[in-house]
């Protein structure tokens, strides 16, 4: 030990460890040319972008906005469906929580609650 200076190891060994590291370099860049577009403005991010994955990705925001769903622009039904499918519309609320209440002690298995959106005709209720 003595013999391998201050750090404790031999300078061969630092040779070797820098020999094997430009190795693997030089294999990784030459795998990331082949994804490197020549045409980028940005080639260093686009290195970047092969060694360091992508981050989770949230949905791409909407073009059109939210929809009249998300915006709370409907009233929540309660609705009972007949023995010819149609439905009909037996209550109707402002917020899901006072439908739920309403709608709690229910055992009609025809008896449902549902979002619906202003403008939209209950026929879409139905059952097929």
């Amino acid at each position: 030990m003595a013999t391998n200076g201050p750090l404790g190891f031999d300078p061969e060994d630092l040779e070797r460890a820098l020999r094997e590291a430009g190795i693997d370099v030089r294999d990784l860049l030459g795998k990331a040319s082949d994804y490197l577009d020549r045409s980028s403005s940005n080639p260093l991010g686009a290195l970047l972008g092969f060694l360091v994955p992508p981050p989770e990705r949230a949905a791409p925001p909407k073009a059109e906005g939210p929809t009249t769903g998300e915006s709370g622009d409907g009233v929540w039904a309660i609705y009972f469906v007949d023995e010819n499918g149609g439905a009909t519309v037996d209550q109707v609320f402002a917020t899901e929580l006072d439908a739920l209440r309403a709608h709690r002690d229910n055992t009609d298995p025809k008896r449902k609650v549902r979002f619906l959106p202003y403008g939209v005709a209950v026929s879409v209720l139905d059952a097929t």
